[in-house]
C-alpha cells in the first residue's frame, strides 16, 4: 500500500510568486520560469552551452520568451525537468501568458 500510495499521490508543487523569483537572477542564484514552471538552474550555469551570462539574463522572471526564441532541443526540455522547485501562482501564470500573446515586443512578464 505504502509504494503505491507513494508513487501515484502527486505532491502539491510549492507556489513560488514572481516577487520572490525576482531575488534569484545571480550566479549565486539562478531561477527562472518557463511556462509557469520555476526552475533553479544555479547548479546547470556553468554547463549551458550557450554561456551562463545569457542565462542569468533573463533569470528572476519569466524566460518562457527567451526560451522558446532559440529553439532548445527536446534534451534541453527534458533536462530542466529535475531542475524544477515549484510553479508560479495561477494568476500569474496567466499573466506571464497573457503578456507573450500580447505581444512579441514585451520582455516578458514583469510585476509591476
Amino acid at each position: 500500500f505504502f509504494f503505491y500510495w507513494v508513487t501515484n499521490c502527486k505532491m502539491a508543487a510549492k507556489i513560488i510568486p514572481l516577487s520572490e523569483l525576482a531575488d534569484h537572477n545571480s550566479d549565486k542564484s539562478c531561477w527562472l520560469a518557463i511556462d509557469g514552471i520555476v526552475y533553479d538552474i544555479t547548479k546547470f550555469l556553468g554547463e549551458h552551452p550557450g554561456g551562463e551570462e545569457v542565462v542569468i539574463e533573463v533569470s528572476g522572471g519569466d524566460s518562457t520568451e527567451a526560451f522558446e526564441d532559440v529553439g532548445h532541443s527536446e534534451d534541453a526540455r527534458n533536462m530542466l525537468k529535475k531542475y524544477k522547485i515549484g510553479e508560479l501562482p495561477e494568476e500569474e501564470k496567466e499573466q506571464c501568458l497573457a503578456a507573450q500573446q500580447d505581444s512579441k515586443k514585451s520582455d516578458g512578464c514583469l510585476i509591476s
